[in-house]
């Protein structure tokens, strides 16, 4: 086991080990986390007694989670120094000990890594953010029937305008390219502009759809769309969206059908057993969410589209304060507070944990405690359900209980023996 100079390794625990393709849990994983910034620190306090309850609840002694903290953000600055928003053994320990979850982080302003979210997803190459987005009775929302949008977003996070490859307007940079561009490609981009580069390349759509229709697969869901602006983009987004239906033929015939087949060979009824593959143009698909939610199930996109969209469905189901979270590769996850980290209410508990515990409910899914993760849900629902919510929610419900972050925590524990 590797030695870390700020790392405490915790002596009680064992690692997760990933071989041959699969995940090795002991029954009392290290998991690593980080705090976060801002509202991190309440957040996590309530999730982590959340997280502890449940394994006890659930297993009897028999499993435990071994905590590591390891440190990004401001409390990296005031660990390691000036400057070390993303300290490398931080990256290090994500590699060695598998799985790590995490609160919100400050994006530095005016230098050094630009997100440290995104820093995060390239360093490691945790290629899919998935997203899901259901609603929980009770949970304030803007829409008639909430209840229909059930959905699992899988954006691919490496890519696409998010990769960093952008030149300041007016820089000598950015005006070298502009010229390149526009003698060798007889193009009209003026001068001075800020220019921005966006890869999309097959071997990362392959692997993102792939892993879309493998969630699919296993979770007996029928359907994956794919959400592109091809329409417009065609060599980047029409791209993503050919090389995701050639992944679909190529590695999972027997198992698919697309849309063109639904209705050429099947009279539009999807036979039993098969995923339906489809796709749809990006600001076509927010309409499709609002007016026809249970239509779709699965959803992978390009990076800037699944952003967009995972919020926006979010919102309809209640917003970003339960809305949960994990960026993946086949061997790394790390799992998040999906929001920001709202620095007015920081140290006050008293803003939602709801996204940071379901993003937790994932990880645990994640990892084989698939009991645990259930037991968290149902508890939350339950404590939805009876009104007893943070501000945010208590404000939009009628007699509405409205109470502390921390005491949310302990609302959701005591609706697990219910």
């Amino acid at each position: 086991m590797a030695k870390f100079n700020k790392i405490s390794i915790p002596s009680d625990g064992e690692k997760i080990k990933f071989e041959e393709g699969k995940l090795i849990i002991p029954d009392n994983p290290i998991i690593a986390f980080i705090e976060g910034d801002g509202t991190g620190p309440d957040i996590w306090h309530a999730a982590k007694m959340v997280f502890d309850e449940v394994v006890e609840h659930a297993y009897k002694g028999r499993k435990k989670i071994a905590w590591m903290e390891i440190f990004a953000g401001e409390k990296a600055l005031k660990v390691y120094g000036k400057n070390k928003w993303l300290p490398e053994e931080t990256v290090e320990a994500i590699k060695e000990f598998t799985v790590a979850i995490k609160g919100p982080l400050t994006t530095p302003v005016g230098g050094g890594i630009r997100s440290l979210n995104v820093a995060l997803r390239q360093i490691l190459d945790l290629f899919a953010c998935v997203r899901p987005v259901k609603y929980y009775s009770g949970v304030p929302s803007p829409m008639k029937r909430p209840q229909d949008l059930n959905i699992i977003l899988f954006r691919e996070n490496t890519e696409d305008v998010y990769s960093g490859i952008e030149f300041k307007s007016g820089t000598k940079d950015s005006e070298d390219l502009i010229k390149y561009i526009n003698k060798k490609f007889q193009k009209k981009i003026r001068i001075p502009s800020g220019v921005g580069i966006k890869p999309i390349s097959q071997f990362g759509t392959s692997r993102l759809v792939k892993k879309a229709i493998e969630y699919a697969r296993d979770n007996k869901r029928k359907s994956v769309t794919l959400v592109h602006k091809g329409n417009i983009m065609k060599f980047t987004e029409g791209a993503f969206k050919e090389w995701g239906y050639e992944v679909a033929k190529t590695e999972f015939r027997d198992l698919i059908v697309t849309e063109d087949e639904l209705w050429s060979q099947y009279g539009g009824k999807l036979p039993d057993g098969k995923i339906l593959i489809k796709d749809r143009i990006a600001d076509s698909m927010f309409q499709q969410l609002l007016l026809r939610p249970s239509e779709y199930e699965v959803v992978a996109t390009p990076n800037l589209n699944g952003d967009y969209l995972s919020d926006a469905a979010a919102a309809q189901v209640g917003g970003l304060g339960i809305a949960p979270g994990g960026n993946m590769s086949y061997s790394t996850a790390i799992f998040e507070a999906t929001h920001g980290t709202a620095p007015k209410y920081a140290g006050l508990d008293k803003v939602n944990p709801g996204s940071l515990i379901l993003s937790g409910a994932m990880m645990l899914e994640y990892i084989g405690l698939g009991k645990a993760a259930k037991l968290i849900e149902n508890a939350l629902k339950k404590t939805i359900k009876s009104k007893i919510v943070t501000y945010d929610f208590a404000r939009l419900m009628k007699g509405a209980t409205e109470v502390k972050t921390s005491e949310f925590g302990k609302a959701i524990i005591q609706n697990m023996s219910k």
